[in-house]
């Protein structure tokens, strides 16, 4: 199991591991996440399995806005309004997927997608051309990861490629927002506040 520190890793090496079908383990700006090339369906398999997480909860993303042209159907007005104002940063929203996207990363033709804020993230999505799973780096029922010694904890005698240690991080997960739907529906509270009546 391969330990490096964000600070000292080559963006352009993990990335060549994600094409080739790895598995990291990475840190956001809010927990760490489990990473693999979104339309790879053996390594989002490997994903499953490694998180013991139920067939029917999917993966959300990290993405940069050219991205979202491979796994975006349309993008509401709505949704470009919290993208203007909340990217990047740790705001999850729930847009209408593609067709013919892999189940691991959509649940009732919703894919879940976020520009992560200033972190290790941010830099490895705006590197990259795909975007990555970033579900959370836990066996599924237990606590996220904030710090990479958790993350070696769960994960000690599983297939991971490469960890990627940015020390101990905030831990408020994300805020899920459904803009799907009209008026928008708040999934999830998290690390941003959002007032939906004023949209």
């Amino acid at each position: 199991m391969k330990v490096v520190k964000a600070e000292e890793i080559d963006i352009v090496e993990v990335l060549k591991i994600l094409e080739n079908g790895g598995v990291i383990i990475y840190p956001t700006e809010t927990l760490y996440g489990i990473g693999v090339k979104y339309d790879n369906k053996k390594a989002l398999k490997r994903v499953f399995d490694i998180k013991k997480r139920p067939e029917e909860k999917s993966f959300p993303l990290i993405v940069n806005l050219q991205h979202l042209e491979l796994i975006v159907d349309f993008i509401p007005s709505l949704a470009k309004k919290f993208m203007e104002k909340y990217w990047p940063g740790p705001l999850t929203l729930l847009l209408p997927a593609k067709k013919n996207l892999s189940k691991r990363i959509t649940k009732d033709n919703k894919v879940a997608v976020r520009m992560p804020g200033e972190s290790f993230a941010l830099k490895l999505i705006q590197a990259s051309k795909f975007p990555i799973t970033a579900t959370s780096a836990n066996i599924s029922g237990y606590p996220a990861s904030d710090c990479i010694e958790d993350a070696i904890k769960y994960f000690k005698d599983s297939d991971i490629d490469l960890l990627i240690d940015g020390g101990k991080l905030p831990g408020i997960p994300s805020t899920i927002v459904d803009v799907t739907v009209e008026p928008p529906k708040i999934i999830r509270k998290g690390a941003i506040e959002i007032d939906l009546s004023l949209y």
